[in-house]
C-alpha cells in the first residue's frame, strides 16, 4: 500500500523542507530581532563545548543559521552546507541542553531529533525539487 509513495519521495522532501524551513525562519528571526541580548544569552551554549568568549557572535550565528537555513532549505539553494550548518547548531543545542537537564529528556529531545533531520538531509540531498537539484 504505502510503497506505491515511494514515486513521490522527492514531493515529501520538498514538503519537509517547506515545513522545517518555515519553522526556522520564524525562530530564526525573532533570534535576529532579540538583538545582541539574545543573541548572547545563546551564545553561551558554546560554553557546553569549552568556547567561552563572544557570546554575541556565536548567538548571531546560530540566529543567521536558523533563519538563513530555512531560507536555503525552502528553496534547496546550497542545500548541503546549509543542512551542516543546521546540524551544528542543533548539536550545540543538544549538547547545552543536555548538561542542563540530563534527565529531562523532554528538555533535550526536540534539538537532538532535528539534529538527526539535519544530518539524514546532509546525506539525502534535497531532491528534484529545488535549485540545487539533488
Amino acid at each position: 500500500m504505502f510503497k506505491s509513495l515511494a514515486k513521490y519521495s522527492d514531493l515529501g522532501l520538498l514538503l519537509g523542507r517547506i515545513g522545517i524551513g518555515a519553522t526556522y525562519i520564524y525562530f530564526g528571526w525573532q533570534k535576529l530581532a532579540g538583538g545582541q541580548a539574545v543573541w548572547t544569552k545563546i551564545g553561551h551554549a558554546m560554553g557546553s563545548v569549552g568556547i567561552h568568549f563572544m557570546p554575541n557572535f556565536w548567538g548571531l550565528l546560530a540566529a543567521l543559521s536558523e533563519f538563513g537555513g530555512g531560507i536555503l532549505l525552502i528553496l534547496g539553494f546550497v542545500f548541503r552546507p546549509a543542512t551542516a550548518f543546521l546540524a551544528f547548531t542543533m548539536l550545540i543545542a543538544f549538547i547545552s541542553a543536555f548538561r542542563a537537564e540530563p534527565h529531562d529528556v523532554t528538555h533535550f529531545s526536540w534539538p537532538f531529533q532535528m539534529l538527526c533531520t539535519f544530518v539524514m538531509l546532509l546525506f539525502v540531498g534535497p531532491g528534484k525539487y529545488s535549485i540545487d537539484r539533488g
